[in-house]
């Protein structure tokens, strides 16, 4: 006889769509800070020269904070666009290449985005 927490694992897609719902709103939480930041940089940066801009996305806590911001956002819009895509695409073939193809967009923003900060960050 299967354990009750062997059931629980057992249930599939219902305890997938508890857990990713939990992701979207966790990813979402902490998106607000990060987005806050973000925004309050690039007003106070404004007409500020490509060496100003550089030497602030240079500072450790600045870099973190991008970086932490990118990875939230990217993983918050892949599970967005999964939830999506299993509410209107109807065909299994169709729907595993439209998540395969949106999984691929997301982690490529977001490893764009990582190299571009890691590489003004560290000057090169």
């Amino acid at each position: 006889m299967a354990t009750p927490l062997a059931r629980v694992r057992g249930l599939g897609s219902a305890h997938k769509g508890t857990e990713n719902f939990w992701r979207q709103r966790l990813t979402a939480i902490v998106n607000i800070p990060l987005t806050i930041f973000l925004v309050l940089a690039i007003v106070t940066h404004l007409g500020a020269s490509y060496h100003e801009m550089r030497s602030f996305i240079a500072n450790p806590a600045v870099a973190i904070a991008l970086l932490a911001l990118i990875l939230s956002a990217a993983l918050h819009m892949r599970i967005g666009l999964k939830e999506i895509i299993e509410d209107y695409v109807h065909g299994e073939g169709a729907k595993i290449a439209a998540i395969v193809l949106a999984t691929i967009y997301a982690a490529g923003i977001a490893l764009a985005s990582i190299y571009a900060i890691v590489k003004i960050s560290l000057g090169s």
